[in-house]
């Protein structure tokens, strides 16, 4: 999943040697990854703070912990530690990490995918909900899928034609509606409970 060189984890080893305590790692999250904004984040971890949802990268004398919810962000990712006139400093180098507007040719699916990634499931994480593309129907219907918080939300009907459906037909010429096809009675942790809530896309 992501190499990181002999220079970066001699660094890692130091800097947990000093600072760390026994059994601490490197924890990697990415934050608005898939986004414009996307940027990563290092930190050092204890072992109570690892849930088992990781990806864990054994590196010599210690691990790297990846976010579970992350780490299709770090697929191909490098990290290198470079010298420089000052000290040094870590490269990380991800190339999924941040994403790049489609060509004015993409295609519908691709157009679609990038606004999600890009605008609707960084404003949905913050009543921890995310949404995916099921499909796309031949007159332009969008099919999605809501998961997280917003699986089984009392206000996803709300989310979903103020918010989503809005939001796509403004900026993907082609999209003529959306449809959820999500089994809202299985929602395990639903943001609002019932049918009161209000979206996190606001409206």
């Amino acid at each position: 999943m992501i190499e990181i060189s002999a220079r970066a984890q001699a660094h890692f080893r130091h800097l947990l040697a000093t600072q760390g305590g026994p059994g601490w790692g490197v924890r990697i999250r990415a934050r608005d990854g898939g986004t414009p904004r996307g940027e990563c984040e290092l930190a050092f971890c204890e072992p109570g703070d690892i849930d088992g949802g990781e990806v864990v990268v054994a590196c010599d004398g210690f691990s790297v912990y990846v976010d579970g919810s992350s780490a299709r962000w770090f697929e191909g990712a490098a990290i290198d530690y470079d010298e420089t006139a000052t000290g040094g400093e870590l490269a990380v180098r991800a190339p999924h990490l941040r994403s790049a507007p489609p060509p004015a040719d993409a295609g519908l699916v691709e157009q679609v995918q990038y606004v999600l990634e890009t605008e609707i499931n960084p404003a949905l994480a913050a009543h921890r909900g995310h949404v995916s593309l099921s499909r796309i129907e031949d007159d332009g219907t969008v099919v999605l899928q809501f998961g997280g918080g917003c699986h089984g939300c009392g206000a996803v009907d709300i989310t979903l034609r103020q918010g989503v459906e809005r939001t796509l037909r403004e900026r993907v010429a082609g999209v003529t509606g959306v449809r959820d096809a999500t089994d809202h009675s299985r929602g395990e942790d639903p943001y609002y409970r019932g049918d009161k809530g209000a979206s996190a896309l606001g409206g």
